[in-house]
């Protein structure tokens, strides 16, 4: 199984910055379900520290939705 990584949300419709476990590779982009379709986020360099560790900033891309 490969080793889950934490990573930060931000700019999400939500508005608010989620802390994420993601089993992506660092830098690759992230996809959550929510309601009827995908928020992507994208990862652009950054970090933030958090509980001690660096950990990446993915922030907010574009929504899509889910076919029918």
């Amino acid at each position: 199984m490969p080793k889950r990584r934490m990573v930060i949300l931000v700019d999400g419709p939500e508005g608010t910055a989620l802390p994420q476990h993601a089993r992506d590779s660092a830098g690759d982009p992230i996809r959550i379900l929510r309601g009827n379709g995908y928020e992507r986020f994208e990862f652009y360099g950054e970090y933030a520290e958090l509980g001690g560790e660096s950990v990446p900033v993915y922030r907010w891309y574009y929504r899509t939705r889910i076919a029918e």
